[in-house]
């Protein structure tokens, strides 16, 4: 099964490769009063992907540290030493 995995792996990276070379035409970016950018069209593509990346990330970030104040309160609340072994029951005696 990992072998399947890796091989649709290496062909959706493959395909995506091939997409990017045959799309290499320039293309222009305009921004607001008048400015252009002139680049190849997958130098945009793989810009816009990396800029959703870092918003994701960043947007994660205080939901990652919430999380990781509420395990470390919780550490702190709990007791940090196991409690003691149960104790051996007293030796048979018959009598004697």
């Amino acid at each position: 099964m990992r072998t399947l995995v890796w091989l649709l792996r290496g062909f959706l990276f493959f395909a995506l490769f091939a997409f990017a070379l045959n799309n290499n035409h320039e293309a222009s970016l305009r921004w607001f009063f008048g400015h252009e950018w002139r680049m190849p069209q997958i130098i945009i593509v793989l810009i816009a992907f990396g800029c959703g990346c870092a918003f994701g990330v960043l947007a994660m970030v205080p939901a990652w540290w919430r999380h990781r104040r509420a395990a470390r309160r919780s550490d702190a609340l709990a007791d940090p030493t196991p409690p003691p072994p149960p104790a051996a029951p007293p030796p048979h005696q018959d009598g004697v």
